[in-house]
């Protein structure tokens, strides 16, 4: 076989990278200590990174910059100025998770790759087609997906110059990414901010199934999977890991250098992967890529599984045969420890030290010699000259000062400048200004790898349009028809919920939407495979005037047949260029600002010319949606794997509550995916109050899907009171907070 198969690895720190380059990866993914998704890694300053794309690609490896967090409005600047800075390193891609991203580069930035992250949680084919419109080159598909989900989509991506990558070994979520607010609900950490406190590794009080940990999975491993992604056509296999060390990266990046190596000379594979349980796991699991959702793919211990392991290899039943096994371990870890660190120790990514001598004489060009050491021999040379010849000038001389001033800035993260040596610079002689500059141009080429220097761009100021309708109005989501009365009290939208899985060919929900013709389409944040199909198959047959979607599949479906639609509260939207590359790209007519961003974060987004923009005061606060099964590990469930009609069957609910008394709702909607959901209602007036003057629409969540601890509401007097307060009722509020007697709106008051 000949096509490339990319072995993408972590790097958490240096050293790590470093494991990760002589281990035999082809690409590595790393960050800085700002915008990235891992902000408990030691991560890189830009210094490093500068040094480290350049001994990565001395081994032909690449390097990838994780940006994939979501950006606050006061942020953009600083990004700016870092994406400025990036043009000019030779990074060879960026990982992205806001939207506002792809209008910034697509317009300013168009030399640098876009990867969509799994943080964009790419799943059906329309997404597919949505990132290749806004400019992704690469799209990092969801990690629940099994190998058919992944052979369709990848074909799709190629079919559009898209590549594919898929994680193969490593930790996994229970939420899909991107999807998952628990760290944010609980202790103001989010996730989508690269802040997760891993409230799935929580424990628990032991639940009904006797589980203390019952959202936590066995990590993530396809070692004996890889002729079914070669076969799948996945250009990338990602390794997981920016919180490991140097060890466990090496570790595990040789072994499936090994594998790959094996398959590609072969066709066969290596049966042993003992050295992947000598570094930390919690034993392994390909259950998402083989579709088979089963019980076993829960660990109930998130601690590390190798001395467990180890014991087990060898029959360790004894006290004394325990203690043996763990000191074997013990002492071959350690030799891994020792053995990476011999081998990292002989690779550098220190500055280039630059000499430049600068020489002119009357009659003479002036000369630039450029002299770049990286040690050991290594010495590049390189001379520059100006087209005119040096003439008599006393007032106007090109001094030592007036050169410094230029050239000081190649004293920069690639280079220590050793010395500027003016001893061959004759006094009172000068060329024109102008040609100074050339001069400088020039060496700057050289210095930039022999390639053109990429100027710094200033963003133009955006311009916030004026709102559509000067006073706020209300709009509903109901998710059962029986609730369709609800519009003999209100004029306010109405929005009705579609679930996430549909029986193949039931007209049900299409019938509803029918029967109602005032109901708005609510598109769910995640659809796959033939729930895809038969979400579409709605639109194309009622073909409806609008719509809301959290999915940007369908979003792509719907700016293809000129539907007007509202990105949902769950694409996570934070900033105004978010809301440019919805508009501009797809025709997007308004969005739902995130419910992670308090006041002074959400003050300053501009809005785009014709568009509307929504926010929601009142919803169940959802803290994760799985593709596992909750209940299973929770109240317990007889199947061993969850079938294709527990989706659209299951109506089982319950708490869990972890060790500090916290209690969670786990629900679902009937044809939806297990859920679980914060026991606070969010209720906020104040942005009710705040943003008046910003928002056109104010949003009341009126389904009953992860009720928790919410009492059952008259929904007509509820509708009619936050009616009464966008018009002015005070008294309203104070009727509100007695009929919902347990909410909060922290993330409104913390934010991100």
């Amino acid at each position: 076989m000949s096509r490339k198969i990319e072995l993408l690895a972590p790097g958490g720190d240096v050293d790590a990278i470093k494991a990760a380059i002589i281990a035999g990866a082809n690409a590595i993914y790393c960050g800085l200590d700002i915008f990235n998704a891992r902000n408990r890694a030691a991560n890189l300053s830009f210094d490093d990174l500068v040094g480290v794309i350049k001994l990565a690609h001395e081994y032909q490896c690449e390097v990838f910059l994780t940006l994939n967090i979501v950006i606050l409005e006061h942020e953009i600047p600083a990004l700016t100025k870092l994406l400025n800075q990036l043009v000019n390193t030779g990074i060879d891609g960026i990982i992205v998770q806001d939207l506002g991203l792809f209008n910034l580069v697509k317009k300013f930035f168009p030399s640098l790759h876009i990867h969509a992250s799994t943080q964009l949680t790419t799943h059906n084919e329309g997404q597919i087609l949505f990132l290749a419109k806004i400019g992704a080159t690469r799209a990092n598909l969801s990690r629940e997906l099994n190998l058919a989900e992944i052979k369709s989509l990848t074909s799709l991506a190629h079919d559009h110059e898209v590549l594919t990558e898929v994680f193969v070994h490593g930790a996994l979520c229970i939420a899909f990414s991107g999807q998952c607010y628990s760290s944010s609900v609980s202790v103001g950490n989010s996730g989508n901010r690269g802040r997760c406190s891993q409230a799935c590794r929580d424990e628990y009080e032991i639940t009904n199934a006797g589980n203390k940990f019952p959202l936590n999975l066995k990590d993530n491993s396809a070692w004996f999977d890889l002729p079914e992604l070669v076969d799948a056509g996945v250009d990338s296999l990602k390794v997981e890991g920016r919180i490991k060390g140097a060890q466990y990266v090496h570790t595990v990046v040789d072994s499936w250098r090994q594998q790959i190596n094996q398959f590609i000379d072969t066709g066969k594979l290596l049966a042993d992967d003992s050295a992947l349980y000598k570094v930390f796991n919690r034993d392994f699991t390909n259950s998402f890529l083989k579709g088979n959702l089963t019980k076993d793919m829960f660990i109930d211990n998130p601690r590390d599984n190798s001395f467990t392991h180890a014991n087990e290899k060898n029959n360790a039943i004894s006290v004394v045969q325990i203690q043996e096994a763990q000191e074997d371990l013990r002492a071959e870890k350690n030799k891994i420890v020792d053995q990476v660190a011999a081998k990292v120790a002989t690779l550098n990514i220190d500055k280039s030290d630059l000499t430049l001598r600068f020489s002119g004489q009357l009659g003479h060009p002036f000369t630039v010699d450029i002299k770049i050491s990286n040690g050991n021999d290594d010495i590049k040379n390189f001379i520059v000259e100006s087209k005119s010849t040096m003439i008599t000038s006393e007032q106007s001389a090109v001094t030592s000062d007036a050169i410094a001033k230029r050239f000081k800035s190649f004293k920069n993260s690639r280079y220590n400048v050793a010395e500027f040596d003016f001893s061959q610079l004759a006094e009172n002689l000068t060329i024109p200004f102008k040609e100074l500059t050339e001069v400088k141009n020039k060496v700057a080429y050289y210095l930039n790898d022999e390639k053109e220097v990429i100027p710094a761009v200033t963003l133009p100021p955006l311009t916030s349009h004026d709102k559509l309708n000067e006073t706020p109005t209300l709009s509903l989501l109901i998710s059962d028809e029986k609730d369709a009365y609800l519009g003999d009290v209100t004029t306010a939208d109405i929005y009705y919920k579609l679930p996430e899985s549909f029986k193949k060919r039931c007209n049900k929900q299409r019938d509803i939407l029918v029967r109602n013709p005032r109901f708005i389409p609510w598109f769910p944040a995640v659809l796959i495979g033939k729930d895809y199909i038969e979400a579409v198959r709605i639109l194309e047959e009622l073909k409806p005037e609008r719509i809301v979607t959290n999915n940007t599949g369908i979003a792509y479906k719907a700016f293809e047949m000129g539907i007007e639609w509202i990105a949902g509260p769950f694409l996570n939207t934070t900033n105004s260029y978010a809301l440019l590359t919805l508009q501009e790209e797809l025709n997007c007519a308004g969005a739902f600002i995130s419910n992670e961003i308090n006041r002074n974060q959400i003050k300053n987004i501009k809005r785009p010319a014709n568009f509307k923009m929504l926010y929601s005061i009142y919803h169940p606060i959802l803290m994760m949606t799985s593709r596992q099964c909750f209940f299973q590990q929770t109240v317990g469930c007889n199947k061993p794997s969850i079938e294709d009609g527990c989706m659209l069957k299951c109506q089982k609910a319950t708490t869990i509550t972890n060790v500090k008394g916290i209690s969670f709702a786990i629900d679902k909607q009937l044809g939806g995916y297990p859920s679980i959901y914060n026991h606070e209602q969010f209720l906020n007036f104040d942005a009710v109050k705040d943003f008046s003057h910003l928002f056109d629409e104010f949003f009341i969540d009126l389904t009953d899907i992860g009720s928790g601890s919410k009492a059952q509401q008259d929904k007509a007097t509820l509708i009619k009171h936050f009616e009464g307060f966008l018009k002015g009722d005070q008294q309203a509020e104070v009727t509100v907070n007695n009929m919902v007697t347990v909410s909060t709106n922290a993330q409104y008051q913390q934010g991100l």
